[in-house]
């Protein structure tokens, strides 16, 4: 039974209810698994919120990585980072700030010039991974850029792009399994109605939409913690076609 201080809404046969924290539904002990989204719920890239690869695809890599957030070591997975397209086997995509070297340091790159080494590996037919599919994330109020547009990018190109992320359901089922839970004991916790929540649709899994995140700017909020209107909530979940079980304004208690 859910406490009395949510409220029901439906729309167009879809449910979800609000909450004021996360406790509401810790008390329930309804869930045995939390998977929780770490951008837009824990912290926003800079500070954390008040309150709260490998491949068969080859050895040799482009690896585009992050520059002042900190470039991604590939050390213990056996993949060689080349900075040649002529060498390269498939592009391991991580950042959009600058392109691996391989000594290990990262060369700052505008997001162009990582498009045109894109334009290039097209061209010669060489697949993408890219390990984390979120367009954009928060990072302190604002938006940032994330290896999933550049993903979009390389697939307009002709290339051919490997998902290896959210809302692909794989990755709900590998954490379940880790868990050793099932979907009904499992729930998912994320601002991306893209990625996060429409990624626990597809596992069949209950879901917590944190409304401060990504898309805090869309639902016209102004600060951290503001509740957003619900109508323009359920205008968003249906525009991205993903609706969560639970919305609450942040990752607090």
């Amino acid at each position: 039974m859910m406490p009395q201080s949510s409220i029901q809404h439906t729309d167009a046969g879809h449910f979800f209810q609000t909450i004021n924290g996360l406790q509401q539904l810790a008390e329930t002990r309804r869930f045995k698994a939390w998977l929780l989204d770490q951008f837009g719920v824990l912290h926003d890239g800079k500070q954390s919120y008040p309150g709260a690869i490998s491949t068969s695809l080859g050895k040799s890599c482009i690896h585009m990585t992050w520059g002042d957030r900190g470039a991604i070591s590939l050390e213990g997975l056996g993949l060689r980072i080349v900075e040649n397209v002529e060498e390269a086997e498939f592009i391991l995509a991580h950042g959009t700030e600058a392109l691996g070297q391989s000594s290990g340091a990262a060369c700052p790159m505008t997001l162009e010039e990582l498009e045109k080494i894109l334009e290039h590996c097209a061209g010669k037919g060489i697949p993408m991974v890219v390990a984390n599919p979120d367009f954009v994330t928060v990072e302190a109020r604002n938006l940032r850029v994330m290896p999933g547009t550049l993903a979009s990018k390389y697939e307009k190109l002709g290339g051919e792009v490997k998902w290896m992320g959210k809302p692909d359901k794989i990755i709900y089922k590998s954490a379940m399994a880790m868990a050793g839970v099932d979907a009904v004991d499992s729930i998912a916790v994320g601002d991306s109605l893209h990625h996060d929540i429409k990624g626990a649709n597809a596992a069949g899994i209950r879901s917590a939409f944190i409304t401060g995140g990504i898309h805090a700017t869309e639902l016209g909020l102004g600060s951290f913690g503001e509740v957003a209107d619900l109508s323009s909530v359920k205008a968003l979940a249906s525009k991205y076609d993903a609706y969560p079980s639970y919305i609450l304004p942040s990752f607090t208690w």
